[in-house]
């Protein structure tokens, strides 16, 4: 078996440094679904290619798809970790809020948009874990709450923040943290505290009446989060699907990279051959490339129709409700849907190495979309 490359020059390995960690995740498992691409029998020319999940349609006496030549992809379930959270923000959270409770924090302060995956994500497990969050959404409350804004009005402390105020992040989010605190309160950084050897006792925390609280920016991209994410691959790595010396390529949607990285840096500590490819939704290969400090780890790309962040074009939503169908895998327009696109056409070119998506979640978005592009999802819009 291949020795685990170190981690740092002291010779600590990921291995040690996984197993030494405290997790929100019960387990790293996630169910992995094996697709099927064939070409489309449908007599319109509306979809060109047919799905099959061959995971759960053979097991259901099924298997349309099994045909010798079609072309396969593995999905990593990351969308079914939890009801309410997406799969990728409950890996970033899954090494940083056990850490923040070991530092004694009774509330969390974070912010994201008012459909924010994050802000939900932090409201849900937070609550999970007894801890007050407080989360700062931007813009105006909506009419009809639905989707993630759901979901953060129920589990968290929602305050609606003008879009100026949500400019000056960092600010906006120490205020808040401060009038939270209280005069007898304390105030941290969440990334200030990663480093630190200092743990409360949680006893003596929840004895007081003083209030500890830790701001988690937006989005959550801390060297805790990276730890999350590399626990999965370390996961999928001991599978029988993913051996350790198997070529893999793993894609995945991009918003801040961090899930991209954090399976990059797992894949080269773990001595892996895999490679990731990640899709970008809200920044440009110029800004991903200059913010990629771990040397070019990850093949960053484009979606293959560009556009501006949070548009949705013709036919990607019809795109969604094919694959449902006929997989039982649900997409989201906005971002599931180009790493679905990605797997798709990299499964069809490469034959050597195993294409894998990591499907990050989204669900939920699809009901603030729903609200946006009505027509889209019409009863006669169904082919």
């Amino acid at each position: 078996m291949r020795p685990t490359p170190p981690l740092a020059a002291g010779g600590r390995t990921v291995a040690n440094l996984l197993s030494a960690t405290e997790w929100m995740l019960p387990s790293p498992a996630s169910q992995v679904h094996t697709i099927s691409v064939l070409p489309s029998q449908s007599p319109t020319p509306r979809h060109e290619l047919a799905f099959s999940n061959l995971t759960t349609s053979l097991g259901n006496g099924g298997g349309k798809g099994v045909e010798a030549g079609s072309h396969r992809f593995h999905v990593v379930r990351d969308d079914l970790l939890h009801p309410l959270a997406n799969g990728n923000k409950a890996r970033k959270l899954d090494a940083l809020l056990p850490l923040l409770r070991r530092r004694g924090a009774t509330d969390i302060v974070t912010c994201g948009g008012c459909q924010s995956a994050h802000a939900a994500a932090v409201a849900v497990h937070c609550a999970e874990w007894g801890i007050r969050s407080h989360i700062l959404l931007r813009g105006e409350q909506l009419d009809v709450p639905t989707g993630y804004n759901l979901i953060s009005l129920m589990f968290g402390n929602v305050t609606y923040a003008s879009r100026s105020l949500y400019a000056q992040r960092d600010e906006m989010l120490y205020e808040h943290a401060t009038r939270v605190a209280g005069s007898n309160g304390t105030v941290m950084w969440a990334d200030d505290i990663i480093g630190e050897d200092l743990v409360v006792d949680e006893d003596t925390t929840y004895g007081n009446c003083s209030r500890r609280v830790m701001i988690v920016k937006e989005g959550a991209g801390t060297v805790q989060a990276l730890l999350g994410v590399m626990r999965l691959v370390d996961y999928l790595s001991g599978t029988t699907l993913f051996g350790q010396d198997e070529k893999v390529h793993i894609v995945v949607d991009s918003g801040t990279g961090t899930t991209a990285v954090g399976l990059a840096l797992g894949a080269v500590c773990l001595g892996l051959q895999w490679r990731v490819t990640a899709v970008m939704l809200a920044d440009t290969l110029e800004r991903m490339v200059e913010n990629d400090t771990h040397g070019s780890l990850v093949q960053w790309v484009n979606r293959s129709s560009p556009r501006r962040f949070g548009k949705v074009l013709d036919g990607e939503i019809a795109m969604c409700r094919q694959v449902a169908q006929q997989t039982g895998v649900l997409l989201d327009p906005m971002y599931t849907l180009a790493a679905w696109e990605q797997a798709v056409d990299l499964c069809r070119r490469d034959s050597e190495a195993k294409v894998v998506m990591i499907h990050t979640g989204g669900t939920l978005g699809l009901f603030g979309l729903a609200q946006r592009y009505p027509p889209q999802f019409a009863a006669d819009e169904q082919s």
